[in-house]
Formats: C-alpha cells, structure tokens, sequence
C-alpha cells in the first residue's frame, strides 16, 4: 500500500481538512485500513506518523497547531459505538468527533485570540478536560485535566472549548508569574470575553484564591470590571437620551446615618442606580443581604433603587436604559420621597 491509496470507499468530505489529516487508527479501521496497512504506513520512513496513540497524523511532517489540537481530542474523546455514529446537534455541532472532551488552558485561550495565552512548559501543551470517571492517562503533548462536571462547551473553528473562565482558571493553576496571571484576567474581562465574578468563581472553585499573586490578580480583575461597567453605564445614559444624574454619589439622612453609596442618582425623581459587582470571593449570601437591606431601606424613604448586573451592562444596555426610563417617568405617581443630603462619594 502506498501512501497514495485511497483510505476507503467510505468518502471523507464530513471532515475539515486537519480532520482529514488527524484520524484515530478505528476511524482509519471504519475506512478500510487493515492493521498491517497501519503499521506499514507508520514505519520510521513512511509517510504516515503516530502522533499520539491511537491516532495518526496522515503526513510525515511535523504537526501543524490545528492538527496538534484535532489529534489531542481524538485522543482524549470517547469512542462511540461501533456501527451507530452519533448525530450533530444544533447545541453540540462537535459531537460526531469529540464526545466528553474538551481544550482548556492556555490552548483554549489560544484558540479564543488571547494575546497574554503563550505556550506551557512542555512547549505548546494542549490541556483536555474530561469527566472524573473516564480512564485516560496524559500523553505526550497531551495532559488530561478531570472534572466531576463536565462543563458546556463553546465550538470555535470545529473545536470544543472550555469556557473562558473556566480555561483561564485551568491556565492559572499552573502560572507562579503574577504579571502573566493578571494579563490573562484582564484580558478575559476587557476583551468582553466574560464577567469578573464568572472568572473569580471559577479560580473559588479551583481553590487558587490561597496563591497571593492571584489574590492580587483577582482584585486588579474586580476593580478593572467596575471601571468597564462604569463606562458603559455613562455610555447608556448619553446613547439612550436619560437626563443627566449626579454620578457615584452617598446618601445620608439629614443629621442622621449614611444611607449608602450609589451609581447614578436622580434627586428630582428621587431614582438610584446601583451597580450590582459583587466580589464573588466573598460571602455571597451576606453581600446580598447588605445590598438587599441598603435597598429595601432606601426605599422605605420613597427612593427608587435599580440594580443593573455588568452583564446585564454589555448584553442589553437598551432594556437596561428602558427600565431606569420607566423608573423616572414614574416618579410623579409616587409620594414625594424623603429629604436626603447627597455628598460626593
């Protein structure tokens, strides 16, 4: 058999052209190559190569990145039945390939276009996530990362990713530089590819919050996500028309207590926005009560309060707009509000 031979009368046009060149030795077997085929092919000389085992790169060359991927998640997927190929689906377009598989770490945030996502010792490691009950052991370039959840992946050019906080999280449990850690953090959040508190509970979960160079990371990354949702919190009220607050204001009782900082305030219809940014390293459930008491007694004084999520910020800033503007249109069919004084925060 040359290496010219057709693979099989069963065509390949369903897979991409790295699918094409990276197949495992049963998909190979599915298109008609005998063992011994296999391993002619193989030999040291021969025009095929064993990139991990059990799958084989069908060139001689040295790997391309893609083809360094696609062979990672062959290795790593679990095998489907033999004679009952799985069906595509329009939530989980990988699965014909891939099941129970995904990349993480720095390959995945490779993948997602992360400029601060260099290559880990061994050099270009590629990080596969599976589920703690599968038996697959690290191999070569591959290192076998386990999870008891197996989280939903994001397809980006064929391939199945773990989701940004989770693969910065996986990228970070191996990272001791502290300026390389805040770099993929910040990135993960200005480069609109996730929240703070997702990337934060993902690194609580991880139990990486103990390493002092990410706990500083960690609270760079929740300071860079308040000034990201500031901005577009100023942005909403110039591009959707909202009269002009007075911005990050405290509100006290005259002579009396601190009622609590906000946002944005509207004294003359007595309207309060607060950004909700809770730092998901500390206690949620006390964190909210704070927010929830703060609330609940402003407005026992007649004080509209609207929370707003950052996320709520970037992904539908005009519904968000929209109910502050249906906050302030209100306020004339509301008891006057209490007399507060507002003092520069």
């Amino acid at each position: 058999m040359t290496h010219n031979t057709p693979l099989s009368p069963r065509p390949l046009r369903h897979l991409s052209e790295a699918h094409r060149r990276v197949l495992t030795a049963a998909q190979l077997r599915a298109h008609g190559v005998t063992a011994a085929e296999l391993t002619e092919q193989c030999r040291p000389d021969g025009p095929w190569r064993q990139l991990l085992p059990n799958v084989v790169l069908l060139h001689s060359g040295r790997p391309t990145s893609e083809e360094r991927l696609h062979g990672a998640l062959l290795y790593a997927a679990r095998e489907v039945a033999p004679g009952v190929p799985p069906q595509p689906t329009a939530g989980s377009p990988h699965r014909p390939l891939y099941r129970e598989t995904m990349i993480t770490g720095l390959a995945a945030l490779a993948v997602y276009g992360f400029s601060a996502a260099t290559p880990a010792p061994p050099a270009e490691r590629v990080d596969v996530l599976v589920p703690r009950t599968r038996r697959l052991r690290s191999t070569g370039y591959v290192r076998v990362l386990r999870t008891s959840a197996l989280p939903t992946p994001r397809v980006v050019s064929g391939l199945p990713l773990a989701p940004v906080p989770r693969a910065v999280a996986d990228a970070v449990a191996d990272l001791t530089n502290a300026e390389t850690v805040r770099r993929l953090l910040t990135e993960a959040v200005r480069g609109g590819h996730c929240e703070p508190a997702a990337v934060v509970r993902e690194l609580t979960h991880a139990k990486l919050l103990n390493r002092p160079h990410v706990v500083d990371a960690v609270d760079s990354l929740v300071a860079e996500g308040r000034s990201i949702a500031e901005d577009r919190l100023y942005r909403m009220v110039g591009e959707y028309g909202l009269p002009d607050p007075v911005w990050n204001v405290d509100l006290r009782l005259p002579g009396g207590p601190h009622l609590g900082g906000l946002d944005a305030y509207w004294p003359d219809q007595a309207v309060a926005v607060e950004l909700d940014t809770r730092a998901p390293r500390q206690d949620e459930d006390a964190l909210w009560s704070e927010y929830a008491r703060k609330r609940e007694h402003l407005e026992r004084l007649g004080i509209t309060v609207v929370h707003i999520t950052p996320k709520k910020l970037r992904d539908t800033m005009e519904q968000q707009a929209a109910v502050v503007r249906t906050a302030l249109m209100a306020s004339g069919d509301r008891d006057p509000a209490a007399y507060v004084v507002v003092l520069p925060r």
